[in-house]
């Protein structure tokens, strides 16, 4: 079970990720993943990289440049991940409020576990799944995040956010319930 307070909460998430990360074997960093036109170190980049850009846009917080992904995602992974954790285990960070101009003012807590943890969260699922390691995810946060998300559909995919859902059976588990509604499909594989 992953905790609901935001730091703890990133920092069980970002550690699974980081497990991931590190199983990466040489050469598997080219490797395909299920978001069409990225490789593994793709999914790596984005979360490193548009985090700080979302987190500067609705507060005065930079967090500091790490290692290039392209030289050693492993390296620039652990130096973003514990750059946001340092954010997070800071007591001043419940004080400040997120105020980013495309969402309602929030507690940065409360900002970076809806956008950045819960996107972590579901990228665990896509470096897992193209560098064939194991890609099962919490099954009670999958269905929370997907019973969360369904009502929002039509704005979430507006967003241009997530790819067009994939149809699963009715009786599909929650985490191809999530990864299909987020427009992946449970099946693919590298």
């Amino acid at each position: 079970m992953i905790p609901a307070e935001p730091a703890a909460e990133h920092a069980s998430i970002a550690a699974t990720f980081a497990e991931k990360v590190r199983g990466v074997a040489p050469g598997g960093w080219d490797a395909p993943t299920p978001v069409p036109d990225w490789t593994a170190r793709d999914v790596v980049r984005h979360l490193v990289e548009w985090f700080p850009h979302f987190l500067a846009g609705g507060s005065d917080i930079r967090l500091p440049a790490g290692p290039s992904v392209d030289d050693d995602p492993v390296a620039a992974w652990d130096h973003h991940a514990a750059a946001v954790q340092a954010v997070l285990d800071d007591p001043g960070s419940a004080d400040i409020t997120f105020a980013h101009p495309h969402l309602p003012p929030m507690p940065l807590p409360q900002a970076t576990a809806q956008f950045y943890t819960n996107d972590v969260f579901m990228h665990t699922w896509d470096l897992a799944r193209a560098t064939g390691q194991d890609d099962r995810l919490d099954t009670d946060r999958c269905r929370s995040m997907f019973e969360g998300m369904e009502p929002m559909d039509e704005m979430l995919r507006q967003s241009g956010q997530y790819g067009a859902r994939v149809a699963v059976a009715d009786d599909a588990g929650p985490q191809d319930q999530l990864i299909a509604f987020i427009g992946r499909d449970p099946e693919w594989r590298p």
